[in-house]
């Protein structure tokens, strides 16, 4: 067992003490590639749920598989520490007994439901375990997040007028895809469409004046979120008097994000910026990010929220306003907020607000 997975396991067998467990079977995407260190165990890009599992008890680990995705995981994806137990797929008994082989004997619980096995459910406390980073993952996600910042601004520096969104959503997928960044989430809004809609997916119209593009990029089951704006010639002082605002609300938010802080207090704090910067009823117009990780986003800050953020644990807030909004991926540290998907090669802008002030990311003028 690699020293990456030993930490993980050490937390999961934790869990399993407390639960009274025996074991506990990981089927969700975000749970095998968190265990496993990055590996993959989907077919379908659009789905919760892979199509094969882990078993994991307090001693070990076993990735039970049909014929048709073992040679794939056991070849290529997992490591050599990982036994791989296979099936066929035309055969449901034998998968049983792939399963009652990999899980022994005892009380499990697994994080979706399997066919064939009745078994409980894992908990909010399960899904905790992989909020916090290691070093190992934050090294990797440090990576990731400048990679797709920069195709997120690759594409933006391209932009020409009569570019279709959807072109522009099929480069942005190419660059990502290029460096083994799978998109999750793809955004491309133009002109009044950024007013109108707070989630645009791409369509045929063709951009005018300006664009936005965003996107949460998925590699090694780690996922990093970017956002940024483009204006084909000088924005109207509009938008940059809504941009500055946004920046602000944004800059509220990231300085808040340290260990211990709830997300309602997060949330309180940038609905106190909305009104200071004069837009006091904007965040009711879309939800305002949360943690992320292995998910889009782990938990959305919302009013009231009790969860507390932890150190090593990375936040994609998304203030937004209409027709502009300002998203990056940060971790929380013990010595304040870092920043990830900052490259150094996009306009910045001061978001201040109460005498904290921060570089955001500029509407980029072509």
């Amino acid at each position: 067992m690699n020293q990456e997975r030993a930490v993980k396991h050490a937390r999961l067998a934790g869990w399993l003490d407390r639960r009274g467990l025996a074991g506990v079977v990981l089927t969700r995407r975000c749970n095998f590639s968190w265990y496993t260190g990055g590996a993959h165990n989907h077919v379908g890009e659009a789905c919760d749920v892979g199509v094969s599992s882990l078993v994991v008890t307090g001693q070990a680990a076993v990735v039970v598989a049909s014929n048709i995705e073992a040679t794939r995981l056991a070849g290529e994806d997992v490591d050599e520490g990982l036994r791989v137990v296979e099936y066929a797929y035309h055969a449901p008994a034998e998968r049983g007994r792939a399963f009652a082989e990999a899980m022994g004997g005892g009380r499990f619980a697994a994080d979706a439901p399997l066919e064939g096995l009745e078994i409980e459910a894992t908990d909010e406390e399960f899904d905790r375990l992989r909020w916090q980073l290691t070093g190992w993952e934050v090294e990797r996600y440090r990576v990731l997040c400048r990679e797709t910042a920069e195709c997120v601004e690759h594409v933006a520096r391209g932009l020409e007028p009569g570019a279709a969104e959807g072109a522009l959503a099929g480069s942005l997928a190419g660059e990502l895809r290029s460096r083994g960044i799978t998109p999750w989430v793809l955004l491309v809004g133009s002109d009044e469409r950024i007013d109108r809609h707070r989630h645009p997916l791409p369509t045929a119209r063709a951009v005018e004046r300006r664009a936005m593009l965003v996107t949460c990029g998925e590699r090694g089951g780690l996922i990093a979120a970017v956002s940024r704006l483009v204006s084909l010639g000088e924005p109207s002082a509009e938008l940059r008097r809504r941009h500055q605002a946004v920046a602000a609300v944004d800059a509220a938010m990231i300085s808040a994000t340290l260990p211990g802080v709830t997300l309602g207090e997060v949330f309180d704090t940038a609905r106190t910026a909305y009104g200071e910067v004069g837009f006091a009823d904007e965040w009711r117009q879309h939800h305002q990010g949360g943690s992320i990780g292995y998910l889009p986003r782990e938990v959305k800050a919302s009013p009231r929220c009790r969860v507390e953020a932890l150190a090593r644990q990375p936040f994609a807030w998304n203030p937004s306003i209409t027709g502009t909004k300002c998203e990056d991926t940060i971790l929380c540290t013990e010595g304040g907020p870092e920043v990830l998907t900052h490259t150094g090669e996009w306009p910045t802008i001061e978001g201040s607000w109460r005498g904290c002030a921060l570089p955001r990311p500029d509407v980029l003028v072509l």
